[in-house]
């Protein structure tokens, strides 16, 4: 039940049987979106893409070139995958053994980015608006709001749902620069103000 054409795919792309794809999504050139996979409205996928069957993207997902997204992951709506970022879905792969039974879900969490060349390990959760910086190996949750570096990945700071680094007074308060929302920190995370 793949498709009634209401999204864009390139003459070299290929869409397995059995996908749900909304309208308005781009799919470039070689990629491929393998059997049961869920792609949402408005969804960008650049060149040289693979999802593996069964996976769930949200709305507005965008994965940037040379991305393959393993079974297992789920991406929720207005998630950014940079150039190149990796997804694992077993944590001890053998070329000889078998584990398919044992992969691991990833959630990548609303409003999310993961920068190029990221490694995301499984079986781990990605917060809201959490910003993983470029080249990153993250082997563990990420809170919401929180930016993480290196390898292996720490947190060094907070962001904005808009992306913007935090700089917090000494009541643990902060302002996004470019939205004016208020944002506070406390010992359960960085919290947005209503």
């Amino acid at each position: 039940m793949s498709k009634l054409k209401e999204y864009f795919s390139h003459e070299t792309a290929v869409i397995d049987d059995g996908c749900l794809i909304g309208e308005g999504t781009k799919i470039w050139h070689f990629s491929h979106v393998m059997p049961n996979c869920s792609i949402g409205e408005g969804c960008n996928l650049g060149q040289n893409v693979v999802v593996s069957p069964s996976v769930v993207l949200g709305k507005n997902v965008k994965v940037q070139n040379n991305v393959s997204i393993y079974t297992g992951v789920i991406c929720e709506d207005d998630v950014f995958l940079g150039p190149s970022m990796v997804f694992t879905n077993v944590i001890n792969p053998r070329s000889a053994v078998n584990r398919k039974k044992e992969f691991k879900q990833t959630l990548v969490k609303k409003g999310a980015s993961i920068g190029a060349n990221a490694t995301i390990i499984c079986g781990i959760t990605i917060g809201e608006y959490a910003l993983i910086g470029a080249g990153a190996v993250v082997t563990k949750d990420v809170p919401a709001f929180a930016l993480v570096v290196g390898n292996p990945s720490k947190p060094i700071g907070w962001v904005s749902k808009n992306g913007h680094r935090l700089n917090f007074d000494e009541n643990g308060r902060a302002i996004c620069p470019e939205t004016s929302e208020n944002y506070t920190l406390t010992e359960n995370g960085l919290m947005l103000e209503k």
